[in-house]
């Protein structure tokens, strides 16, 4: 596979790269022993996911719940639309 874009960067006193034309907002990078940095285009939130530790604790809230393990009501009255 050829190349899209092909440029020469400098690193800037702050240590900085500037990326010209990205199609990403975000990025993960590898750095190599060699001098190699690769990019890879991330998203912060993959749509329709959930996390293992997420799920994890939805399971443990649902078995306490189902044991009767719950913390008292709390009053939410104060969040109410007042016309």
């Amino acid at each position: 596979m050829s190349p899209v874009t092909e440029y020469d960067a400098k690193v800037d006193m702050k240590k900085r790269l500037t990326l010209r034309g990205v199609r990403y907002g975000h990025y993960h990078v590898s750095e190599y022993k060699d001098g190699r940095i690769v990019l890879e285009p991330r998203e912060l939130v993959k749509p329709a996911s959930v996390s293992r530790q997420a799920l994890k604790t939805m399971d443990k809230s649902m078995t306490n719940l189902k044991k009767g393990v719950v913390s008292a009501p709390v009053d939410l009255s104060d969040f109410k639309d007042k016309k």
